[in-house]
């Protein structure tokens, strides 16, 4: 009875380990950041283990990723981490705890991890979403800023930044220095970071 739970232990720890792993080498190839990469990676087998050692002394499900989310919320908190990040440390926690304590087969367990991996790397690429990126800039052709002269504005913009500007905001306006405060939105080309 014991090798058999050993082997079920050793089994998910596998699939958690290459699951997790794969899921943020997808986080990496389109962030580059290593630092974050390596920590969500050892955050998720570490959860994993602690889960599956509290597991054996029955701890539901529910106080399980009640007790990681908040521990991750302390730890976290005062990092200054993006929704992306915030979301990839919530995927790894999640497929942790279902590794650890959910009740599923091993391929059930595989297939639902592969289902996350391919949903993140889909929305990576611009398969399904563009990827756009923004911009606050200080603009000092105040005249352009006017809502009819939009098409020039943005024309400006492009030929001065060379990027693929699509949409500009007003943020500011400082008719004292005439100048604006403007919030580009312009189309990423492949290859460029966030």
């Amino acid at each position: 009875m014991e090798s058999a739970v050993d082997f079920h232990f050793a089994t998910r720890l596998i699939i958690n380990t290459v699951s997790v792993f794969v899921l943020i080498r997808c986080y990496f190839a389109f962030s580059r950041h290593r630092e974050n990469a390596a920590s969500f990676i050892l955050f998720g087998v570490g959860v994993f283990l602690v889960t599956s050692l509290l597991h054996s002394v029955t701890v539901t499900m529910g106080f399980a990723f009640g007790l990681f989310a908040v521990f991750s919320m302390l730890r976290y908190r005062t990092e200054a981490l993006g929704i992306k990040e915030m979301t990839y440390l919530f995927l790894v926690i999640a497929m942790a705890l279902l590794a650890a304590v959910g009740n599923m087969h091993h391929g059930e367990l595989v297939f639902l991890n592969l289902l996350v991996i391919a949903i993140a790397l889909v929305l990576e690429t611009r398969v399904l979403l563009p990827r756009h990126g923004e911009k606050e800039v200080e603009y000092e052709k105040i005249e352009n800023v006017h809502c009819s002269k939009q098409r020039e504005l943005i024309d400006d913009l492009r030929e001065r930044t060379g990027l693929d500007v699509f949409r500009v905001d007003v943020v500011s306006v400082s008719y004292l220095r005439d100048t604006a405060m403007l919030r580009m939105h312009f189309r990423q080309e492949a290859g460029h970071g966030q």
